[in-house]
């Protein structure tokens, strides 16, 4: 009996984007590896696609790109979308190739699109080349890409938030080793916390690498509040887990992380995002933040459902954003035989 396996000829890959609750900041190299990170994050139900498909030789091109650009290429060399480019690199399929994306949300809003992408696009390469992968593979490989092949001065939660979906407690070594604890909230669990959640899209879209860029240089000025910013990843790990219906305590928990991050660098913050944020708390928002590495993107916000009225009142004209606990990381959503 033949041991031949048809590779593929399309795969279509599906990736949560996340949210962080704590310890942001605290998942940089130049931190963690002096002192240790922590994070608390949980996916979402809003998603990177990534469709990788064997291309016709007919259309004399060996890469054709299609996301928020179009790329017709004929060497690696050229591919200007550096993740795609390094992703190819890593993992080699031979060419002819397409590669298309499109996502649920706008790119650059601090929910983790790019090392989505990356995950996304490393999982569907590995398919076609009929090669099972793990979820810390991909993850590990995304980190590689982006942090030392291509020097992008981010942290390494976003990775790891994509390619295993739930709620983590995600904790970074000095040795560079990556511990992943599956937080399982008792009563409703993570859906029950979701309930109390809104995002608020501020309409602001920005370079995240900018703003990490200024946190990395600042980090021997900022450490001692990254050392609290780190132990509140824990303390809302353990409040969830001791009461996940103290919505109160987790909010505060959740503002005070924000004050603390918002001093790491001056782009996190700004006059208008602090604007909206101080509407949605007397709108009755108990806590949030600014998602991800700040500037713009969302306004994360721990709203009570009976409060959720006055705080789309307090931020009108601002678009609330349904979002509900995703509890799988990368997965296949098509493969088409070879």
């Amino acid at each position: 009996m033949s041991n031949f396996r048809l590779l593929p000829r399309a795969v279509t890959t599906i990736t949560p984007q996340r949210i962080g609750f704590a310890g942001g900041g605290t998942d940089l190299p130049a931190f963690y590896r002096q002192h240790g990170g922590a994070v608390l994050s949980s996916a979402i139900d809003k998603y990177i696609y990534v469709t990788v498909k064997r291309h016709s030789p007919l259309f004399n091109e060996n890469y054709r790109l299609s996301y928020s650009k179009t790329e017709h290429v004929n060497s690696l060399d050229e591919i200007e979308n550096d993740i795609a480019r390094e992703c190819l690199r890593l993992v080699d399929v031979e060419p002819p190739l397409f590669i298309a994306t499109a996502s649920d949300l706008p790119v650059s809003s601090g929910l983790g699109s790019s090392s989505s992408f990356a995950v996304g696009l490393l999982y569907a390469l590995h398919t076609l080349r009929g090669e099972d992968v793990s979820a810390g593979q991909l993850a590990e490989e995304a980190c590689h890409v982006e942090l030392n092949v291509l020097g992008h001065p981010i942290g390494k939660q976003d990775q790891y938030a994509a390619a295993f979906g739930g709620l983590n407690y995600i904790s970074f070594q000095q040795d560079d080793r990556v511990h992943l604890d599956s937080v399982w909230l008792p009563g409703n669990g993570s859906d029950g916390l979701f309930q109390n959640i809104m995002l608020f899209w501020t309409g602001i879209q920005r370079d995240a690498n900018a703003v990490l860029r200024e946190q990395n240089e600042n980090i021997k000025y900022t450490g001692e509040t990254l050392i609290r910013m780190r132990e509140m990843a824990a303390q809302c790990r353990d409040l969830l887990l001791n009461d996940p219906e103290d919505i109160k305590q987790f909010g505060e928990l959740l503002d005070a992380g924000w004050k603390a991050k918002r001093s790491l660098a001056d782009t996190i913050a700004s006059s208008e995002t602090d604007r909206l944020y101080d509407l949605a708390r007397k709108g009755g928002a108990v806590g949030g933040k600014i998602a991800g590495a700040g500037g713009g993107g969302f306004l994360l916000l721990l709203v009570p459902p009976e409060n959720r009225d006055r705080v789309r009142a307090a931020l009108s004209g601002m678009m609330d954003v349904p979002v509900a606990y995703e509890p799988r990381g990368a997965r296949l959503l098509s493969v088409v035989p070879g």
